[in-house]
């Protein structure tokens, strides 16, 4: 059983999709020209730090299952399996949890595929958060 709402890792998900589709900032200071482009990565730009604060500021046990949901969509466990994965996650954290998710490049889609292994729907889960 998931020790995490669902609403919380649509919210992950979200995040990490709007941080991935970030592109690096092309433009000069100097040049007004897409000054106002929004899926530009500027240095005030709030959404790492806003998706690390919030992951860190689940309690353990929600941790836990976040990163047993991503392992289920990597397929390093099964669905079966959920309760070992989230028992694996916390005897093996070392580091932050934040730090460690952050590192994988396909966070957004481990998660969209272990909700989905779960039989959770991706959409619904999604819809009810934006």
């Amino acid at each position: 059983m998931l020790e995490i709402s669902t609403n919380k890792i649509a919210r992950v998900i979200i995040r990490a999709r709007e941080l991935g589709a970030k592109v690096g900032r092309w433009d000069r200071s100097t040049d007004e020209a897409g000054s106002d482009t929004i899926l530009e990565s500027r240095p005030s730009d709030g959404t790492e730090a806003e998706l690390r604060s919030y992951i860190a500021d689940m309690n353990r046990d929600e941790q836990a299952s976040l990163v047993a949901v991503m392992w289920i969509g990597r397929e390093t466990f099964d669905a079966a399996e959920l309760a070992e994965a989230i028992k694996t996650a916390k005897q093996e954290a070392t580091l932050p949890t934040e730090k460690y998710l952050m590192g994988i490049p396909l966070l957004p889609d481990y998660l969209e595929d272990g909700l989905d292994a779960l039989g959770f729907s991706v959409e619904e889960v999604e819809d009810a958060v934006l």
